[in-house]
């Protein structure tokens, strides 16, 4: 079996899902293809990769390494599956971009890594990467199942289903620690064995709509309690989740810091003191790539040592939905695929994150229904811009990328339709070649 990791540079997540790979009986003999196109970081993850093989592993995977677009087909070549983890620009210079230039027309923002004019721009840079993985993909591995781990999930999870012939599941780190993460701050911790749930919606913005003990009985009545004392009391960093639960009903996946910029509620030029009543982060994203930068500056003169190259097998879905499909004992996820009626009342070309059971046949999305309306009504100002950001990368018509910033709920909040146009032009000339040609 063959395991090719795309961005392979990203060396400690790397680690983690291939030393997942490692730690599971029915992988460790697998062939791993490492590739990116920065030999440096390519060199780095080898060699930590080649250490956790020989530590934990007793070598029994085969790596290889592949540097630069010419020779990503090889490495694709056969592949079973596909990890993806690239990240086009990094942090210097498209992400500072996608940070400075909004601010300058006083667009703040937290992790634009997912929605707003940031995320966009991600989106916009990132999909032409991808497509050109795909049509390689077509042709030297076309049975390969495509992991995708790069944000905006949605947005380039949407557009591989749509518009390539991969066979692609979206995956998110939150679902699987969400109500676990919630029941823990609320001081619920006796209700996590056995408990059920069925979490729903959108990458990054899934509900969780149901959580049941092992007795069946219903856990929201206390959570909406507890949560509304903690948000009255203290200040902590899960307000604007728990503030989704007093006026939604309903908890979500992913973080505050992250929901904060996918409305129009909390962060607010007119209303500056939303920022301390609802401890928000701003500007997070910057400040946790300099300090990663700062952190692997340390780790990257000790990657053979005993610390970083000790493995124990993670939460990541990669490995056990590779197992599941190898051994075709199942395997249940939380994954994005394309929508086409999984859940009834969001537009059926959405990008929705969804249970799906994963065995030798693959991945397996169920049929979820109805979401609460108020709940549908939140997913879809998100999933209209990423339709219109998909649209604007396909079609490459900047008045696309025009109509997703105006319809991007954070964005037309603060700013007028003629400074979303000037902004977005002036992004997408910073961007410079990062981006393709937009009419």
């Amino acid at each position: 079996m063959k395991i090719t990791f795309m961005g392979a540079g990203s060396t400690v997540f790397a680690k983690n899902v291939l030393g997942d790979v490692m730690n599971t009986e029915s992988l460790r003999e697998s062939e791993i293809a490492l590739y990116d196109i920065d030999p440096k970081r390519l060199a780095e993850s080898k060699l930590l990769i080649e250490a956790i093989n020989a530590r934990i592993n007793e070598g029994r995977a085969k790596i290889s390494c592949f540097c630069g677009v010419e020779n990503r087909r090889e490495a694709l070549k056969g592949a079973d599956f596909v990890v993806n983890a690239i990240q086009v620009g990094g942090y210097d210079p498209c992400t500072i971009i996608d940070f400075e230039i909004p601010k300058k027309y006083g667009l703040r923002q937290t992790i634009a890594d997912t929605l707003g004019i940031g995320g966009i721009m991600r989106a916009l840079r990132t999909i032409p990467v991808l497509e050109s993985f795909a049509r390689d993909m077509e042709e030297v591995c076309p049975d390969a199942l495509f992991l995708n781990y790069t944000n905006p999930m949605a947005m380039l999870t949407g557009f591989m289903t749509r518009y390539t012939g991969v066979n692609t599941v979206g995956l998110c780190h939150s679902v699987q620690v969400c109500s676990e993460y919630l029941l823990k701050k609320l001081g619920m911790e006796d209700k996590l064995e056995g408990r059920v749930e069925k979490i729903a919606g959108i990458n990054h913005m899934a509900w969780l709509l149901e959580i049941r003990d092992r007795d069946g009985n219903d856990l929201y009545p206390e959570i909406r309690r507890r949560a509304a004392i903690r948000n009255e009391t203290e200040s902590h960093h899960d307000m604007v989740r728990y503030e989704y639960i007093r006026r939604l009903g309903y908890y979500c996946t992913e973080s505050s810091e992250h929901n904060a910029e996918y409305n129009c509620f909390f962060i607010k030029n007119r209303y500056p003191e939303l920022i301390e009543k609802y401890n928000i982060p701003l500007d997070e994203y910057p400040r946790r790539c300099v300090n990663q930068i700062e952190d692997w500056k340390k780790k990257q003169k000790n990657l053979t040592d005993p610390e970083m190259t000790d493995h124990k097998r993670t939460r990541e879905y990669a490995s056990y939905i590779m197992e599941a499909v190898v051994t075709n004992k199942p395997f249940k996820i939380g994954g994005n695929v394309l929508n086409r009626g999984l859940i009834e009342n969001l537009d059926p070309d959405a990008c929705v994150e969804v249970p799906c059971m994963v065995d030798g046949s693959g991945v397996n999305p169920t049929r979820v229904g109805k979401l609460p309306v108020q709940l549908a009504a939140m997913n879809m100002t998100n999933i209209n811009c990423q339709l219109l950001t998909i649209d604007a990368a396909v079609t490459r018509k900047r008045e696309r990328i025009y109509q997703a910033a105006m319809l991007e709920p954070h964005t037309a909040a603060e700013l007028s339709i003629d400074d979303i146009v000037k902004m977005v032009d002036e992004l997408i000339e910073a961007h410079g070649d990062y981006m393709p040609k937009y009419h």
